[in-house]
């Protein structure tokens, strides 16, 4: 998994509460196996009309957010069904950080197993981030996670919390297996003395 250790991205908003998971990724297309290509359903009802036509009055579908890499939303961002492949369209569609006042539980922990980091902060601060975003053309923040800072080049600097066991996954680049295998010679150890006793 890529580590994420200091990223400056375009902000795209989702000027919506509850964003479940089937908005994020519509249950039709679960069928694949793989983790990726998941990103071209991203928001797929909300991108398109029935008849596979870009919706333009979607925020994000604006030119003006075209390479967004930085999302923010309302309250509740992720509730509904626990599939992972919420996050996997995220990040497929190229999606490294969402910042929002609040997450549903199993999403949330699901960013940080698949490399995106999910920002809490408080209503004002998030209005405060949708008010820059419309106001500034290609409106950019700088997410500093070694010293859980955003930033932007109008001023703004916002300190933001996260438990360290989450940061030193996102920082170091681990999932559940990477973090399993940096103890692979206590592992090989204990199998080696295992296999020994067996004898």
């Amino acid at each position: 998994m890529e580590a994420f250790v200091n990223h400056t991205g375009i902000v795209a908003p989702v000027d919506r509460v509850n964003v479940d998971t089937d908005a994020i990724i519509p249950k039709q297309f679960l069928k694949r196996i793989e983790r990726s290509g998941f990103g071209q359903f991203l928001f797929y009802e909300w991108r398109f009309f029935e008849n596979g036509e870009v919706n333009p009055e979607f925020e994000p579908n604006k030119a003006r957010y075209e390479g967004a890499s930085v999302l923010i939303s309302r309250a509740n961002f992720g509730c509904g069904s626990s599939r992972e492949h919420a996050p996997w369209a995220i990040l497929d569609y190229g999606y490294k950080c969402i910042i929002a006042p609040s997450y549903a539980d199993i999403f949330y922990n699901n960013c940080f197993k698949n490399g995106i980091l999910p920002i809490r902060l408080s209503e004002e601060q998030v209005e405060d981030l949708f008010q820059r975003t419309a106001k500034h053309e290609g409106y950019k923040l700088n997410i500093d996670l070694e010293n859980k800072v955003l930033s932007d080049e109008h001023g703004l600097r916002i300190e933001f919390e996260l438990d360290e066991h989450r940061r030193h996954f996102l920082l170091n680049g681990l999932d559940d297996i990477g973090l399993t295998l940096q103890h692979e010679d206590k592992i090989s150890a204990f199998e080696a003395k295992r296999a020994a006793q067996a004898v």
